[in-house]
């Protein structure tokens, strides 16, 4: 039986295509099975945090809430070993006084996560990564360092 060139080269480029498509297919397979993300059970939490953004902007920032402007001037968030935090916010409102406005909670933690119950208000949500602690605050995002 004789074998000519162009069935050699056909196997051959088959092969080599065959090749390619396995280092592929395992690339694709091997990056789509990145570990979970980890809550860090240890994190402290503790300590004072000062307001860098609102929504993305940086502080002093104009933001809107309720279809109110304000402008959110400083702040800072304290979080403390007993269970309770607190926040202090300078603000200036349409009326173009600056107001200062400080609320108390008391806080429970699950890993990375506090969840924040205010005085006199509702509940609220954040996560500290590193340095930092990030609130959602009625959809408004305060970012402390």
């Amino acid at each position: 039986m004789k074998t000519d060139k162009n069935q050699i080269a056909v196997k051959t480029i088959t092969k080599h295509a065959l090749q390619l498509w396995c280092l592929l297919t395992a690339g694709l397979l091997l990056s789509a099975c990145k570990p979970e993300a980890q809550v860090a059970k240890d994190v402290d939490p503790t300590g004072v945090y000062a307001l860098v953004s609102v929504n993305g902007s940086t502080v002093p920032a104009s933001v809107s809430h309720d279809g109110t402007a304000l402008q959110v001037r400083s702040g800072s968030f304290t979080i403390k070993a007993d269970g309770t935090c607190g926040t202090k916010t300078v603000f200036v409102p349409p009326s173009g006084t600056e107001a200062t406005r400080e609320v108390s909670a008391t806080y429970t933690k699950e890993g990375s996560k506090l969840t924040m119950k205010w005085q006199g208000a509702g509940m609220t949500t954040g996560t500290i990564e590193g340095n930092t602690f990030t609130m959602d605050n009625e959809g408004m995002l305060f970012v402390y360092k």
